[in-house]
């Protein structure tokens, strides 16, 4: 069998597996994630980022496609302008599958953000990261959020049980 390989991307044939503290590492990168969250940090959530126009993100509100860092950047921004109250941000379950550059986690979130009329709004969010090992430290590389979508009615269900 002839291995083909994208230029610029090493394709050899044997996985290597992630180091012994790599899933403890990413799963460090998420704690800090939910605390810069929550202190409305931008700078400390993008610093958990690829910079650079490299990161891809889809997420679950307009306009749903980022392309680089500054883009990313701006939506969040955006984001925590629109709920300036209290915000919270609890993973439900989280999954990762890691080697040693590459890895993959995927989870559920429970966010309840507070807009500006004071009413705190639920979410649940699905995510899946794919994340690289850059300079020995675990950075998300791309990042997709959804919403389930009720059949019946067309809508975003942001209360749905995973």
């Amino acid at each position: 069998m002839q291995l083909s390989c994208w230029p610029g991307f090493s394709c050899a044939r044997e996985q290597r597996s992630a180091g012994p503290g790599d899933e403890q590492a990413i799963r460090e990168l998420y704690d800090r994630y939910e605390a810069a969250v929550e202190a409305r940090d931008v700078d400390a959530v993008m610093a958990l980022y690829v910079p650079g126009e490299s990161l891809v993100a889809f997420d679950a509100f307009p306009p749903r496609q980022y392309q680089g860092a500054a883009a990313y950047r701006k939506a969040y921004e955006g984001f925590f302008a629109a709920f300036p109250g209290p915000l919270t941000d609890s993973v439900i379950e989280m999954r990762i599958t890691a080697s040693d550059s590459l890895a993959f986690a995927h989870g559920v979130d429970r966010w309840v953000v507070t807009g500006s009329d004071g009413k705190p709004v639920e979410m649940v969010l699905r995510w899946t990261n794919g994340l690289r090992k850059v300079d020995g430290k675990w950075l998300i590389a791309h990042e997709h959020v959804s919403v389930p979508v009720d059949p019946a009615t067309g809508q975003a269900d942001f209360l749905s049980n995973p």
